[in-house]
């Protein structure tokens, strides 16, 4: 799995003009499903975002994460992440998972999600997104699991 983390001080996201995900500060992760990925992956995924140490403590140092400031989190599905851009103009999308395998790893991961943080916000796998945010910093990061 491969995501994008990115500080917020407020993010949401829309589908077909409805507001369906939206949190305060926290962080908002775009999540792209690999043919590879598996369970085991999907959990280790959601502890590095839980716990990885990007918001300020009081010395303003990146020593606190998600959980240590109960800030909200908002999983947003986005396959084009899988991307192979190494060569060309076109991306090539052969490492990302089937859309059934992708939606099925996706909904595991909003199962698990809720079991383990309590503000959890979600996009809507293979919908047509409108994601805004405010990025706090900006504060950007690539996760690999």
């Amino acid at each position: 799995m491969i995501t994008i983390i990115q500080r917020v001080t407020e993010a949401s996201v829309t589908v077909n003009g409805n507001v369906i995900g939206q949190i305060k500060q926290g962080i908002l992760a775009l999540v792209a499903v690999e043919k590879m990925d598996t369970i085991p992956i999907a959990e280790r995924l959601l502890e590095r975002i839980l716990n990885y140490r990007i918001f300020a403590d009081t010395n303003d140092k990146m020593n606190l994460s998600l959980r240590d400031i109960k800030g909200g989190l908002l999983l947003v599905p986005q396959f084009t992440l899988a991307a192979n851009t190494d060569k060309g103009n076109r991306p090539s999308f052969a490492s990302a998972a089937p859309p059934e395998f992708g939606r099925k790893m996706f909904s595991y991961l909003q199962k698990y999600t809720i079991q383990n943080f309590e503000s959890v916000q979600f996009g809507q796998f293979g919908a047509d997104m409108k994601v805004t945010l405010i990025n706090d910093g900006p504060v950007t990061f690539t996760l690999k699991v």
